[in-house]
C-alpha cells in the first residue's frame, strides 16, 4: 500500500477525481439546460402521443399490385400482427438486446461506451437503445457546432424517457420498424422488404429478416444489392447473435448461415412499369382531393397521409402490351435503320443539325451516358449528337386499352420508357389515317345508307381541291364496276370511301366528330375522308369503344376507389354516364364490316399469324408515307388502340413495313393471345358479340357491281 503514500499517485488521483467531477458537474449542467429547453423545446406529452409517421400514397391495380407511391418519405406503415418473430427477434439481439427491461435508456450501454471508447480507445458504438434509435429518426438532429453530440444524446435520452411512458414496448418496436431507414430513400421494414424480396414483411424468411436487420449498421456498405459479400458477411453476423441470444438453436444459425444470399429486387421508383398511367393517376387524385377532408376539416396530402389509390389498370395485361411492344419492336427497329441507312437519311439530318448553328466542339466530345433501348435503359459512350440521333430514329409505340362498357382503362402506355421519355403518346395527336374510315362510314349508317349500296372505285382528279388524286393503296381501281360500301370498308379502300364522303356531305360528317369531341376541323379538304385529320388513341379508341358498346361513349376513367391509411372510403367512382353517338343497329352494322376486316381483310394476320380464335372486329390505319401506324381491335368487353411511329414523322419506313398490319397490329396481337390463354381473362374480356342475324344478312350482295348493260345481264343470269 505504499504508493497510496507516493506523491506523485496522489497528484494524479487529485486531477482523476477532479476530471470526473467536472463531467459529472458538467453533464448534470448540460441535462439541466436540455431539458430547461435552452438548445430548443422537447416534445411533451401530448405531441409524443399523437406520434405518427409519414407514410407513402400507394397506387394499386386492380390484380393488387402496387404499381406507383407519392411520397416525401418512401415509408408504408403496418401492424404488429404483420411484423414475424424472427424479425423482431433479429432487430433486438443485434440492435438492444435489453429492450424489453430498461426505460429508453441503457445505463450498462453507457458504461461500456465509456470505459471502452473514451478511456481505452476502442470505439465500437454509440450505446444508444432502439427506443433513443426511434427519438433520432423521429426528430433528427440539430446542429450545435461542438456541442451537437452530447446536447443530441441527451436530448435523445430525456425523450427516449418520456415516449416510454407513453407506449407498449411492442408499440415502440413497431413505430421504430415504420421510421427506420433503409437507405435508397427508403423509411420502414415494409418499404424495405417489398424492394429487396418483392413481398410483404410478414412473409420474410429468418435469413432474409437478418439481412434487413444487418443493413441498419450502415446502408450502403450492406446493400444487398451494391456489396452483396458484405451483406452476407453481415447477416450472417445477425443470425450468430441470434443464437448467443437463444433465439435460434446452433443448429439453425449454422444451417441459415450456410444460404446464400437470394434478392428479388424490384425497384417502381426506378423501373416505372406502369409510369406514364402512374403520372396520370398522381393529376387526377390531386384535383378530386381538393374536395376531400378528414374529420377535423383538414385537407389531405398525396406525399404524406398514405392514401391507397385503388385504379382500373390491369398488371397482368398492361406486361402483355409492354412486352409486345418491345418485342416486336426491337426486331422492327433494326428494318427501319437499315431503310434509313439505304437513304443516307442520317447525313441529311446531320447537315440540317449543323444549318441550326446549335453545335459546338463538345457536343462531339464521349461520355457515358443512360439511354434507353429495347434491352432496357444502358449506358452507352456517345455524345450529343449520337443521342440525339439515338431518339431521334427510335420507333415509339403507345397502347390504350379500355372497357367500353363503363370507361374503365384497362393498360395505358403512354411511350417506350416514362423515365428517360415521359412524353405521353396516348395523348399526343397523330394522323389517323384509315383508322377514321369507319367514322365515315357510321356516318352514312346513320344518314340511311345501307352495306350494299354501291360506290364508285375511279381515279379522279378534284380540280377545285388543288388537283388532289387520291389512289387505292394497291394502286388498283376498276371502270366498269362499282364497290359495295361493305366490302370497301373491309378491304380499306380509299377510292369508294372519298365517293361516300361527297355522298354522304361533308357537314354531317363534321357533326360525329362534334359528337366524339373531337379537335376543331378548320379546313375543307376531302381527305379528311382517308384520315388526314390528327387524333389521340384517348379519342380514338373511345369512338370505338362506341361501337362495341350499342353506339355509346363515355369518359374514360382510371381511379376506382380511395381510401385513408386506415381503409376509410374517401372516393368511389359513381356508375358511368354514358352518351348516345350512334343507333344500335350503326355499331352494330359496323362492327359486323370491322369483323369481316378481322377475318378476310387487313386484319388476317391476327388470325393467321397471331392464332386469335375469338369473336373480334378491328381496323388497321397507315398514314402516308408511313408515318404513323394503327391498329385498334374491340370486344364488347375491351377496346385495345395501339400506335407506333417516331417522334416526328421525318422519320418513317419507306415500304410496307410501316403499315399498321405490319408495324401495329403484332403488339396487340401479342396482347390478345395472351388473353386467350389466360381462361380468367378470356371469360372477362373476350365475350362474343350478340348481333342479329339480319345484320348479317344486309351485307350478303356481291363486292362488286358492274355498271352498264353487261352488269344488268350478269346480274339476270346469276
Amino acid at each position: 500500500m505504499q504508493f497510496l503514500k507516493n506523491p506523485l499517485f496522489k497528484k494524479y488521483l487529485k486531477y482523476f477525481v477532479i476530471t470526473i467531477s467536472s463531467l459529472i458537474i458538467l453533464s448534470l449542467l448540460l441535462f439541466i439546460a436540455v431539458y430547461a429547453g435552452i438548445f430548443g423545446p422537447l416534445p411533451n406529452k401530448v405531441q409524443l402521443a399523437a406520434i405518427s409517421n409519414q407514410e407513402a400514397s400507394q397506387v394499386i391495380s386492380t390484380d393488387s399490385i402496387i404499381i406507383g407511391k407519392y411520397f416525401s418519405q418512401n415509408r408504408t406503415n403496418i401492424t404488429w400482427d404483420q411484423v414475424p418473430d424472427h424479425l423482431k427477434n433479429a432487430l433486438i439481439a443485434t440492435e438492444d438486446k435489453r429492450f424489453f427491461t430498461h426505460k429508453g435508456y441503457d445505463i450498462q450501454s453507457y458504461f461500456r461506451v465509456f470505459f471502452k471508447s473514451v478511456l481505452m480507445g476502442d470505439n465500437k458504438g454509440g450505446g444508444s437503445t432502439l427506443t433513443q434509435q426511434l427519438v433520432k429518426n423521429l426528430y433528427g438532429r440539430s446542429n450545435f457546432s461542438i456541442l451537437s453530440l452530447p446536447v443530441n444524446k441527451v436530448k435523445e435520452i430525456i425523450i427516449a424517457a418520456r415516449i416510454e411512458s407513453q407506449f407498449t414496448k411492442e408499440e415502440l418496436l413497431l413505430l421504430y420498424l415504420n421510421s427506420v431507414p433503409f437507405g435508397e430513400n427508403l423509411y420502414g421494414v415494409e418499404t424495405a422488404s417489398h424492394r429487396y424480396f418483392n413481398k410483404s414483411t410478414s412473409k420474410l424468411k429468418v435469413e432474409e429478416s437478418a439481412v434487413l436487420v444487418g443493413l441498419l449498421k450502415a446502408n450502403t456498405t450492406f446493400n444487398p444489392r451494391l456489396n452483396p459479400k458484405n451483406s452476407l458477411e453481415r447477416r450472417n453476423m445477425v443470425l450468430d447473435l441470434m443464437e448467443k441470444q437463444a433465439y435460434l438453436t446452433v443448429k439453425e444459425a449454422d444451417s441459415l448461415q450456410k444460404l446464400p444470399l437470394k434478392l428479388n429486387y424490384e425497384n417502381i421508383t426506378l423501373e416505372a412499369p406502369a409510369g406514364y398511367f402512374v403520372h396520370q393517376i398522381k393529376q387526377k387524385t390531386l384535383t378530386l382531393l381538393e374536395n376531400i377532408k378528414d374529420e377535423n376539416g383538414k385537407k389531405f396530402d398525396l406525399e404524406i397521409d398514405g392514401l391507397k389509390i385503388y385504379t382500373t389498370l390491369n398488371m397482368q395485361i398492361q406486361k402483355m402490351a409492354t412486352d409486345g411492344i418491345h418485342k416486336h419492336l426491337a426486331e422492327m427497329q433494326k428494318v427501319l435503320d437499315k431503310e434509313l441507312q439505304n437513304r443516307n437519311f442520317k447525313k441529311e439530318w446531320l447537315a440540317k443539325l449543323k444549318a441550326q448553328g446549335n453545335l459546338t466542339e463538345k457536343d462531339k466530345e464521349k461520355r457515358n451516358i443512360e439511354v434507353f433501348d429495347w434491352k432496357g435503359l444502358a449506358t452507352k459512350k456517345m455524345n450529343k449528337i449520337d443521342s440525339l440521333w439515338h431518339y431521334y430514329k427510335m420507333l415509339n409505340a403507345a397502347v390504350l386499352i379500355t372497357n367500353p362498357k363503363n370507361g374503365a382503362i384497362i393498360t395505358w402506355i403512354g411511350g417506350n420508357d416514362f423515365r428517360k421519355l415521359p412524353f405521353d403518346m396516348v395523348q399526343s395527336h397523330r394522323q389517323i389515317a384509315s383508322a377514321f374510315k369507319p367514322i365515315l362510314y357510321a356516318t352514312a349508317f346513320e344518314n340511311d345508307f345501307e352495306p350494299c349500296n354501291y360506290l364508285e372505285n375511279e381515279e379522279k382528279i378534284y380540280s377545285e381541291y388543288k388537283n388532289w388524286a387520291p389512289k387505292n393503296f394497291d394502286h388498283k381501281f376498276t371502270q366498269d364496276s362499282t364497290v359495295a360500301l361493305w366490302y370497301s370498308l373491309t378491304h380499306s379502300m380509299n377510292l369508294p370511301t372519298v365517293d361516300l364522303y361527297f355522298k354522304v356531305g361533308r357537314q354531317k360528317l363534321l357533326n360525329t366528330c362534334n359528337k366524339l369531341n373531337f379537335p376543331k376541323i378548320k379546313d375543307d379538304a376531302p381527305s379528311m375522308a382517308l384520315g388526314t385529320l390528327d387524333l389521340s388513341l384517348v379519342e380514338i379508341v373511345g369512338t370505338y369503344g362506341a361501337f362495341a358498346n350499342k353506339g355509346q361513349t363515355t369518359e374514360p376513367v382510371m381511379i376506382d376507389k380511395i381510401t385513408d391509411a386506415n381503409g376509410k372510403v374517401l372516393y368511389k367512382r359513381e356508375a358511368a354516364e354514358f352518351e348516345k353517338v350512334f343507333s344500335v343497329k350503326t355499331s352494330q352494322m359496323i362492327t359486323a364490316i370491322l369483323q369481316k376486316a378481322i377475318n378476310q381483310g387487313t386484319g388476317t394476320k391476327i388470325r393467321n399469324q397471331y392464332g386469335i380464335r375469338a369473336d373480334l372486329a378491328g381496323k388497321t390505319g397507315t398514314a402516308q408515307s408511313y408515318t404513323d401506324a394503327w391498329f385498334i381491335a374491340y370486344t364488347p368487353n375491351i377496346v385495345i388502340g395501339t400506335w407506333v411511329g417516331a417522334s416526328t414523322p421525318d422519320v418513317h419506313f419507306y415500304s410496307g413495313q410501316g403499315s399498321g398490319s405490319s408495324l401495329a397490329l403484332p403488339i396487340v396481337g401479342n396482347v390478345l393471345r395472351g388473353i386467350e390463354n389466360d381462361s380468367k381473362l378470356r371469360k372477362q374480356f373476350l365475350a362474343p358479340f350478340s348481333i342479329p342475324y339480319y345484320i348479317y344478312d344486309d351485307m350478303q350482295c356481291d363486292p362488286y357491281h358492274q355498271k352498264g348493260i353487261g352488269g344488268f345481264f350478269r346480274r339476270l343470269f346469276n
